[in-house]
């Protein structure tokens, strides 16, 4: 992922309105490894249900304001996006305002994840079984594509209107 600065992800932030981009709090950017994430995901530290993420796209950095749902599942989920076995994080469901007039409208889409944002370290680790002679870089590089096929394709279809 290309590092970031706070000024870009302010202005990539789709589906949210000004008020919403300004009570933005931001991690820490100089302390993040951008070369060992496939996206950007941090809890605000003064609203506790909200959250971000910031996917670099086609068409340049994309950030998402996303709700962490008030319940949380009832027995452990797997993360949809990394598909760890070990469920090292706990997944929640999170949602997005859906962009253009649907969203305007209150449609949201939903996806359960990693509650701290944890898929881009499960998705480097190491499969928790496997033969000898398995390709493990190979193991490794198909699990962050399909990570980030996944992300990407979450993040399209926020984007479309409907």
């Amino acid at each position: 992922m290309q590092p970031l600065t706070e000024q870009t992800i302010r202005s990539a932030f789709r589906g949210a309105t000004r008020s919403e981009v300004n009570r933005v709090s931001y991690p820490d950017l100089d302390e993040v490894d951008f070369d060992r994430l496939e996206y950007l995901g941090w809890r605000d530290r003064k609203i506790p249900r909200r959250a971000y993420l910031v996917v670099d796209h086609d068409t340049g950095p994309v950030a998402l304001l996303l709700t962490r749902a008030e319940a949380k599942p009832r027995g452990r989920t797997m993360c949809t996006w990394c598909n760890d076995v070990n469920l090292t994080d706990d997944a929640v469901l999170y949602t997005v305002r859906r962009a253009g007039p649907a969203g305007r409208r209150g449609a949201t889409l939903g996806v359960l994840i990693c509650e701290n944002f944890g898929c881009s370290r499960n998705a480097r680790q190491l499969p928790p079984a496997y033969h000898r002679g398995t390709d493990l870089d190979a193991v490794r590089a198909e699990r962050l594509a399909d990570l980030r096929r996944r992300i990407h394709a979450f993040v399209d279809e926020a984007l479309t209107e409907v």
